[in-house]
């Protein structure tokens, strides 16, 4: 599908111009070139993209990716899962929905707004921090229970994915209780990334993705082995006017290259 889409994606224009009568050699190659060459293609088509904000950074490579593959470029907007789900519900011209979570793209799709949703990365959460003091520790309960460590921030629960997997994770291990007058809520998982990073907060619940980002290697991080796997689904939506883009893109995200990519970020 990627590459017809390379095909279509000539111009009219450029082949207007063409002397069907020519039948040159020259005129043969210039076709040749024009129809292989992805840097002369026009790109005539844009999608959008609702993404979990968990996700920002293999985004923008894969969508990079994608553009030079075809000439289609994927605009997107990053917040968290519920609230891009309400964007959906409430008219927003998304042509793709990437949430942290299976069970948002799965009540799009019972609600006739999404064809069948799939799975594209799963996360995990971490315990983050930028004090190199609390880098000591190697299990992510020494880093809470540490007399310095007075503000935590993770994501809202109701409406971030990874924000729902900390509180399960804290409440598994009984510390829910307990560690609550510390918490900071943001709205996004990226947001409590940004807290932690600029030490507004001491530590953070964070996904795998943001330690491997340039500033995330500037702290250190322990996993939360006691938390559920974030597994990522993604759909696309019915009122889209690009289906056949679209679906290349999927088709993309599914690709080998797209899923080392994933890996990179520390997604499975």
């Amino acid at each position: 599908m990627i590459k017809a889409l390379l095909f279509r994606n000539v111009t009219r224009k450029s082949i207007l111009r063409l002397n069907w009568n020519t039948g040159s050699t020259a005129y043969i190659i210039w076709l040749c070139i024009v129809l292989l060459s992805p840097s002369l293609l026009l790109a005539e088509q844009e999608l959008t993209a609702g993404v979990a904000a968990n996700f920002i950074l293999p985004f923008e490579d894969l969508s990079r990716i994608f553009e030079q593959k075809t000439a289609i470029r994927v605009r997107a907007t990053f917040t968290s899962t519920g609230n891009l789900y309400a964007q959906i519900k409430n008219g927003a011209p998304y042509d793709l929905f990437l949430s942290a979570d299976e069970r948002h793209p799965r009540m799009l799709q019972q609600e006739g707004l999404a064809e069948e949703p799939f799975v594209y990365a799963r996360g995990k959460l971490i315990l983050w921090t930028a004090k190199e003091r609390l880098c000591r520790q190697t299990r992510w309960q020494e880093m809470l229970s540490d007399p310095s460590v007075a503000k935590i921030a993770i994501a809202n629960p109701e409406t971030a994915p990874y924000g729902a997997a900390a509180v399960e994770a804290l409440k598994r291990t009984g510390w829910w209780e307990a560690i609550k007058p510390r918490l900071v809520f943001a709205q996004t998982v990226a947001q409590v990334f940004q807290y932690a990073q600029t030490e507004s907060a001491d530590a953070g619940f964070c996904a795998l993705s943001s330690a491997h980002s340039e500033q995330g290697r500037k702290g250190c991080y322990v996993v939360i082995p006691e938390a559920p796997e974030v597994v990522q689904s993604a759909c696309i939506l019915k009122r889209t006017k690009q289906k056949e883009a679209a679906r290349a893109f999927v088709e993309f995200l599914s690709s080998p290259e797209a899923k080392a990519m994933n890996r990179r970020y520390g997604y499975e």
